[in-house]
């Protein structure tokens, strides 16, 4: 079942997911500042840490112009795992659901096998919500090698802040 394209330019359904060292991370809440959003496979996927562990390393450029979140549908114990493993200083939720994924336009996979992982868990996503909460920018794949450039997406959202671009991608 293939999820509906994400609407730009509208406001997401706020949703909430639990954070690694307590509390929720909040996303499509009205707020003062920008919000991005990484969805990442889980635990079991070595090009993800790649991916991650680049934003980690340059987390305050991201943290100056806007808010940071990275998610996925991993339990707590996998999520923490990772943020032990690799110091990972971003906010951090797990317990994504299938229902959430669907929501974001997610693709949603299944394991290949138990040695991968025994749920079923979305394919990568970025999303860049304004601070009333709806969705400027979306980037969403089908599978783990196709990604955004990180200093690319950077500079274009910094871009985007400064001038108060408009959405593309209405008509």
């Amino acid at each position: 079942m293939m999820s509906a394209k994400p609407r730009v330019g509208e406001p997401v359904e706020p949703f909430s997911v639990p954070s690694v060292g307590g509390g929720t991370i909040e996303i499509g809440q009205p707020g003062d500042r920008w919000q991005m959003l990484f969805v990442y496979r889980g635990r079991h996927c070595p090009r993800c840490k790649r991916y991650l562990n680049r934003l980690n390393a340059a987390l305050s450029d991201w943290t100056a112009i806007m808010d940071v979140a990275v998610v996925s549908g991993d339990p707590l114990e996998k999520a923490r795992a990772d943020k032990e493993e690799f110091g990972w200083q971003f906010s951090l939720g797990y317990g994504l659901t299938e229902a959430q994924m669907r929501s974001l336009g997610l693709y949603v996979s299944d394991p290949l096998s138990d040695a991968e992982t025994t749920q079923r868990f979305s394919e990568p996503g970025a999303f860049a919500l304004r601070p009333d909460g709806s969705l400027m920018l979306v980037d969403i794949s089908n599978g783990p090698a196709a990604r955004p450039d990180l200093e690319e997406l950077l500079d274009g959202m910094t871009f985007n802040i400064e001038n108060d671009r408009p959405v593309r991608g209405t008509a």
